[in-house]
């Protein structure tokens, strides 16, 4: 759980910096991590292997741009 709780800690000392719609957008984005990784989790709790991929790269046109994921997921079926 640790590393979950790092996730929010590391977006919010990387958004001091930022304007305030920008922190709220990291804050978001923090939280909605956070309950992708208790996803994962769980998924692997009930027995699958995953592993998050980047599908795409998205470019908003001033050249910041964002990973997008796809998850891969592995049963083993015995």
């Amino acid at each position: 759980m640790a590393s979950i709780t790092r996730v929010r800690e590391r977006a919010e000392e990387q958004a001091s910096s930022m304007s305030e719609d920008q922190q709220t957008t990291i804050r978001m984005l923090a939280n909605d991590l956070h309950r992708l990784n208790q996803s994962v989790m769980k998924a692997v709790e009930a027995g699958v292997s995953v592993e998050l991929v980047r599908s795409a790269r998205h470019h908003g046109g001033d050249g910041h741009w964002g990973d997008l994921l796809m998850p891969v997921v592995v049963t083993n079926r015995h």
